[in-house]
C-alpha cells in the first residue's frame, strides 16, 4: 500500500483523544506553525505542497488562501464544510470519528495562516454522533492550551464552535452553507462577491473542506515541497476514498494519487475485487454527480493506457470518455446492476435537494426524475432519451451554484455510455421488471486504434 499521511494512525486504540493523538505526534504542526512561521510562511507553504481542494472542485487550496481579502479593522474567518452529503462519499465523517484532532488541528494552523480568531465547523444534521465527538476534542484542546486566548503564549486567540447543518444537500455549497450558518434559509449567493471577499456576515471568508483542513498538518510537519513529491503531476499528496458498491472490501482508503484505477479496484490492499466473482460493469468515481462511467472506459484511457486515479488521468477525454475525481465517492457496479434504475435514483435525489431558487434546476430535476421513473416502471418511449439529454442541457450552466450541472451530468453520460440499456427498458417493459439488462458489451476491451505512419 501506498504512504498514509491521515490514516497512518487510524488503528491506534485511543486515537480519537487528546493523549494518544499527541503521543503520535499530534500538535507538533500546530507547534512550529504558531513558534516558527508567519501567516505568509504558512500560506506559501500550502502552495508550494500543490494540495488541492478534497471536496470535490480539486481548486488549490493556498491559492485560495491567497485570495482572502485582508481589510483593516474587519474580522476573517474560516469555515470548514463538514456538511458531507455526496451519495457515495462518507470520508470526512470517517475522519471525524476516529480521529478528530486532525481536524481541530488543521482548523488552528489553518485560522492562524488566515489571521481568523473566530472559526466554525459546519457539520450535517444527521451526524450527531460526530458532533459530539468534535465538541469533546475541542475541549481537551481547549483545556491543553491549544486554543482560547494567548495559544501556546504566541498572542493568538482563536475561538471554535462546531454549528449543527439542517440535513440540506444545497448547503454543501459554500455560499449556502454561509446563509445557514449565519441562521437564514440555505439558499446559494451569486458570486461574485466571493467569500474571499464578502463571506460569513459580510467578511472575508475561506470555506475549506474537512480532509483538506486535515492535510494542512502533515504539509507543515514534513515541509510543502515533500508533500508534493507524492502523488503525480499537479495531482499531489494522497486522498481519502470512500469505496462502496459490489466490492469485496467497501471502506475509506488512503491512496497516494497517481495509483491506478485497476489496482484500487482490484488489489487486495483496497477494494479486493468485485464481490462473489461478478465482472465489473461501471464505476461512479468521485460520487453521484460526476459522469459514470462503463468498465472498458474506467480502467483505460481512449488510448489504451492505464486510467490513473488522479484529477488529470480521470477527466482525460472530457466528459465524452472521461469523468472527475470529485470528493472520491466511488461506487462500484457489477454485472447485476442496472445503470436506468441508479441513474433514476440519482436523479430522485437531486429533485429532492434542489433548493429551488433556479427554475432551469427545479422544474429541471423534476422532470428528469418523472421520465426516469417512467422507465424503470416499464413505461417508457424511445423519444425519452433525447428528451433526458435535451433537459439535461437545458440545466447544465444555467444556475446560480453546481447543483443543477450535478443533476445533469449523472443523466446524460448513463445516457451516453448505456443508451442501449435504456432503450431495452422501452423495448421489453415486462422483462426490465423482472430481471437486469446485464453486462453487455460494458466490459469488453476498447478497441485499438491503428496508427498512421
Amino acid at each position: 500500500m501506498g504512504r498514509k499521511l491521515l490514516l497512518e494512525h487510524i488503528n491506534v486504540p485511543g486515537i480519537n483523544t487528546l493523549k494518544v493523538y499527541r503521543e503520535k505526534g499530534g500538535y507538533k504542526a500546530l507547534e512550529k506553525a504558531i513558534k516558527t512561521m508567519s501567516s505568509d510562511d504558512l500560506v506559501e507553504e500550502v502552495k508550494k505542497s500543490g494540495l488541492r481542494g478534497r471536496g470535490g472542485a480539486g481548486f488549490p487550496t493556498g491559492m485560495k488562501w491567497s485570495f482572502l481579502a485582508k481589510p483593516e479593522g474587519v474580522a476573517r474567518y474560516l469555515v470548514c464544510n463538514a456538511d458531507e452529503s455526496e451519495p457515495g462519499t462518507f470520508k470526512d465523517r470517517y475522519l471525524m470519528t476516529y480521529i478528530p484532532h486532525a481536524l481541530i488541528e488543521g482548523m488552528i494552523v489553518s485560522s492562524f495562516a488566515l489571521g481568523a480568531n473566530t472559526s466554525y465547523i459546519y457539520v450535517r444534521g444527521e451526524m450527531m454522533p460526530q458532533i459530539r465527538i468534535l465538541e469533546k476534542a475541542i475541549a481537551e484542546a481547549k483545556e491543553a492550551g491549544f486554543l482560547g486566548k494567548n495559544i501556546l503564549g504566541s498572542g493568538y486567540d482563536l475561538e471554535l464552535y462546531v454549528q449543527p447543518g439542517g440535513g440540506a444537500y444545497i448547503c454543501g455549497e459554500e455560499t449556502a452553507l454561509l446563509e445557514s450558518l449565519e441562521g437564514k434559509r440555505g439558499n446559494p449567493r451569486i458570486k461574485p462577491p466571493f467569500p474571499a471577499i464578502a463571506g460569513l456576515y459580510g467578511c472575508p471568508t475561506v470555506v475549506n473542506n474537512v480532509e483538506s483542513i486535515a492535510a494542512i498538518v502533515p504539509i507543515i510537519n514534513m515541509g510543502g515541497d515533500e508533500y508534493a513529491k507524492i502523488g503525480v503531476g499537479r495531482s499531489t499528496g494522497t486522498k481519502l476514498i470512500s469505496a462502496s458498491g459490489n466490492i469485496n472490501k467497501p471502506g475509506v482508503y488512503e491512496i497516494e494519487l497517481g495509483l491506478s484505477v485497476e489496482d484500487f479496484i482490484y488489489s487486495d490492499d483496497y477494494c479486493g475485487g468485485i464481490a462473489n466473482g461478478k465482472r465489473l460493469k461501471a464505476v461512479v468515481a468521485g460520487g453521484s454527480s460526476v459522469p459514470i462511467l462503463p468498465a472498458n472506459l474506467i480502467l483505460n484511457l481512449a488510448n489504451g493506457e492505464k486510467r490513473l486515479m488522479s484529477y488529470e488521468s480521470l477527466s482525460e477525454g472530457g466528459f465524452i470518455t472521461g469523468t472527475m475525481l470529485g470528493s472520491g465517492g466511488f461506487v462500484v457496479l457489477d454485472e447485476d446492476q442496472s445503470v436506468v434504475r441508479n441513474t433514476w435514483n440519482f436523479a430522485r435525489f437531486y429533485s429532492h435537494e434542489s433548493c429551488g431558487q433556479c427554475s432551469p434546476c427545479r422544474e429541471g430535476t423534476g422532470w428528469m426524475e418523472k421520465v426516469l421513473h417512467r422507465l424503470v416502471n416499464g413505461k417508457g418511449k424511445m423519444s425519452d432519451m433525447d428528451l433526458l439529454v435535451d433537459v439535461a442541457k437545458k440545466i447544465e450552466g444555467n444556475t446560480i451554484c453546481p447543483l443543477g450541472d450535478a443533476a445533469a451530468w449523472p443523466v446524460a453520460s448513463a445516457i451516453r455510455h448505456f443508451r442501449d440499456e435504456f432503450e431495452w427498458y422501452v423495448n421489453n417493459p415486462e422483462l426490465s421488471q423482472k430481471q437486469n439488462y446485464g453486462l453487455a458489451h460494458y466490459a469488453d476491451p476498447l478497441p485499438v486504434l491503428e496508427t498512421v505512419e
